[in-house]
């Protein structure tokens, strides 16, 4: 299904201000917004390759802090897979000096994070599609990385390139709500298969100037304004710890986090990864409400 979707991207690249181009050793690469302008289709598009065709993603007109702001919306009834299997990025490529963190289905070709061993799944294909996050495009040698690790041939894979300080950027996070409340909830013991469906929304943060200030900034529209509906099989205690209000560091622009910890992310508590609130609907039980929307940050981190 990512395949599909990739082919739609290259039969309207123009339409959606990207580009594609080919490497010595075959691989396709997308480029989402190093050297191309991107915009909200190219970025709704990137965040259906990266949940493999198993969400639907959208926009909406809502407000922050009382100012008109586009907000994503994602909705899926398959969050194991298309969130957890696909879209998180869970992949950290490293390859002489290149640093990128992968997203979408080819980590299933490899499925050695333990969320795998915890659905029960692994993927094998011909093909492969990841979209890697970081300052510049992919290069040979990072194709030839992931072509070692997926066991796919190089002229099988397809490489979808995004700066996180860019329009598509901006949308592939703010698309990313659900997958951190459903992550964060694995994270806590809960049965990933047990999350039956999730529905979120974020606003979409204005494009930074960099890519440091970027992280920061679509980090906080995430943490101070995603909204979560999540509907789930099984009751649990712990869904109280799922939004971001819950980490001691609530309440402090991530700019200000991320330079206290030297932008050393290993060093920081996993609970502040998640979204502003959260509403779990346990199948014939109770409905959770937990955590509240912080518009006030956000105007101050968007620069309202």
């Amino acid at each position: 299904m990512a395949v599909e979707l990739v082919d739609e991207a290259i039969d309207f690249a123009d339409e959606l201000a990207i580009a594609t181009h080919e490497l010595d050793n075959g691989t396709t690469v997308l480029d989402f917004g190093h050297d191309t302008t991107g915009g909200i289709e190219a970025g709704l598009l990137l965040a259906e390759i990266q949940t493999a065709g198993l969400a639907t993603v959208q926009t909406r007109m809502g407000t922050v802090a009382d100012a008109p702001l586009t907000h994503i919306e994602l909705t899926t009834d398959r969050p194991a897979l298309s969130l957890l299997c696909a879209q998180t990025a869970g992949w950290e490529l490293g390859v002489e000096g290149y640093e990128a963190l992968g997203s979408g289905p080819a980590r299933a070709l490899v499925a050695d994070e333990e969320i795998f061993e915890r659905v029960g799944y692994a993927d094998e294909f011909d093909f492969g599609v990841l979209a890697l996050e970081a300052d510049d495009p992919p290069t040979e040698a990072v194709a030839e990385r992931v072509a070692d690790r997926t066991g796919v041939p190089t002229n099988g894979l397809f490489l979808a390139g995004v700066p996180t300080a860019s329009l598509v950027g901006s949308v592939t996070v703010a698309a990313r709500a659900a997958e951190l409340a459903s992550m964060r909830l694995a994270d806590l013991g809960y049965d990933p298969l047990d999350i039956r469906s999730a529905s979120a929304d974020a606003p979409l943060p204005p494009v930074a100037g960099d890519e440091t200030s970027a992280l920061a900034r679509t980090t906080d529209a995430l943490a101070y304004g995603g909204r979560v509906h999540l509907t789930v099989a099984e009751d649990s205690p712990r869904f109280a710890d799922l939004p971001s209000i819950a980490a001691d560091e609530y309440g402090t622009p991530f700019e200000t986090i991320f330079e206290d910890a030297n932008w050393s992310f290993a060093d920081l508590p996993e609970g502040l990864f998640a979204p502003a609130q959260v509403t779990v609907d346990v199948l014939g039980g109770p409905t959770h409400v937990h955590g509240a929307t912080n518009p006030q940050l956000l105007a101050d981190s968007f620069g309202l």
